[in-house]
């Protein structure tokens, strides 16, 4: 099994994902515990998972808080070997797309409610056609991953999400078959973590830096972010791993990227394409 170092305290746990310099009083339950374990796995073993992991988990994301109940969300499930070796080498070639048992392809759904609503005469459905109900799906999308991950956690599995399946949209759209008014979001890959594998809580920014009071007020920004390029460093050298500090990592991350040809930098394009206006 998965080995990572055994953290007793709500205090380790605050150190562990803020660093030693960064002190804060936070409430303690079994709840915010668990929530402050959090890591990401990319190394699953290949254990099957309990036949009802999938049932589990879409409980554990329809739980999840939906804007006026328009529950705009769905989920494509992929356990076949051979249809996430295709999806891995869309997301960037991550081997652990393929390693995991269970990947998950999170969909921003507005064809379904399309399809569903019963429309009095005089009405026409194009709450759908705006930008507002992209950010829509978008937001309870997130929510309900969320939820999914957080439960499978609390199974004793791993999870990391896929952003980069946004890299090959039209590829996998057409793959899942999706209809018009469906994206994919992103991906969630799902499993035992792999054994001897060693995990640790990556540190966050510090609170100044995320939190405001009445107004946004980024005067703290800039020692923060000096302060989280020393955390962080720190973190990657007890991992062993040579990292730039976060500070140059956001322009590597953020730079340039017109010219990478990502399918993820010509989405309003790519969404046009797949029946949202857009409007």
């Amino acid at each position: 099994m998965s080995q990572s170092k055994k953290i007793e305290t709500l205090a380790e746990l605050v150190r562990e994902r803020y660093g030693p310099d960064q002190q804060y009083d936070v409430l303690d339950n079994a709840v915010v515990r668990h929530i402050l374990k959090h890591r990401s796995v990319r190394s699953f073993a290949p254990t099957p998972l309990p036949a009802n992991t999938v049932q589990t988990l879409v409980a554990a994301a329809q739980a999840g808080s939906s804007s006026s109940n328009l529950q705009v969300w769905s989920v494509v499930a992929l356990q076949d070997v051979a249809h996430k070796k295709q999806h891995a080498i869309w997301a960037k070639d991550q081997d652990f797309v393929r390693q995991a048992p269970l990947f998950l392809i999170w969909l921003a759904d507005l064809s379904r409610n399309r399809l569903l609503a019963q429309v009095p005469e005089g009405v026409r459905i194009d709450g759908t056609d705006y930008l507002e109900s992209v950010v829509l799906t978008a937001v309870d999308t997130a929510i309900a991953a969320q939820n999914a991950v957080l439960a499978a956690e609390s199974l004793g599995l791993g999870a990391v999400y896929v952003g980069a399946i946004r890299s090959h949209i039209r590829a996998i759209a057409k793959d899942l078959r999706l209809p018009p008014y469906v994206f994919p979001l992103f991906g969630t890959a799902i499993g035992y973590p792999a054994d001897g594998l060693v995990t640790h809580i990556r540190p966050r920014l510090p609170q100044a830096a995320a939190v405001h009071h009445e107004h946004y007020d980024a005067s703290a920004q800039k020692q923060a972010g000096q302060s989280y390029d020393q955390t962080l460093d720190a973190f990657w050298k007890k991992q062993g791993i040579e990292h730039p500090l976060w500070t140059r990592h956001l322009a590597t991350r953020l730079g340039n990227v017109s010219q990478s040809g990502d399918e993820r930098y010509a989405l309003r394009e790519v969404l046009q394409e797949l029946g949202f206006p857009l409007r």
